[in-house]
């Protein structure tokens, strides 16, 4: 799935991501801020991009509008089908409730990192 996600980001077509907002904080991740960089690692766990966080908010599943989605650019796009993939994923990573918070981050791709493959 990193590959994927990757590509999606490498081609423009995702800039935006969100996390269950109970798995930031201590013990868990450390939320986003604007201006932050961050390196995405491919599938394999070598460095492919550097990103910038643009903006952070914080909203329920049930708030999340079609422009988000949109940006995650995950499958077509639509509300509809984020709704669903992400509910599923909830629903298998610690559980789902419409009205569960959300940490919402959109980025945008600063860099894209050369793979020197020699190494491995």
């Amino acid at each position: 799935m990193a590959d994927e996600l990757l590509a999606l980001v490498l081609a423009g077509r995702k800039t935006a991501t969100c996390g269950r907002a109970s798995d930031f904080g201590p013990g868990g991740e450390t939320l986003p801020v604007v201006g932050r960089r961050d390196v995405i690692l491919d599938g394999s766990g070598r460095p492919a991009a550097v990103i910038e966080t643009e903006e952070v908010t914080f909203r329920r599943f049930d708030e999340i509008d079609e422009d988000f989605a949109r940006d995650e650019g995950e499958g077509l796009g639509t509300l509809e089908e984020w709704r669903e993939g992400h509910r599923a994923f909830f629903e298998r990573t610690g559980g789902f409730a419409p009205d569960m918070n959300l940490v919402c981050e959109r980025f945008r791709l600063v860099e894209i990192l050369e793979v020197d493959d020699t190494e491995h």
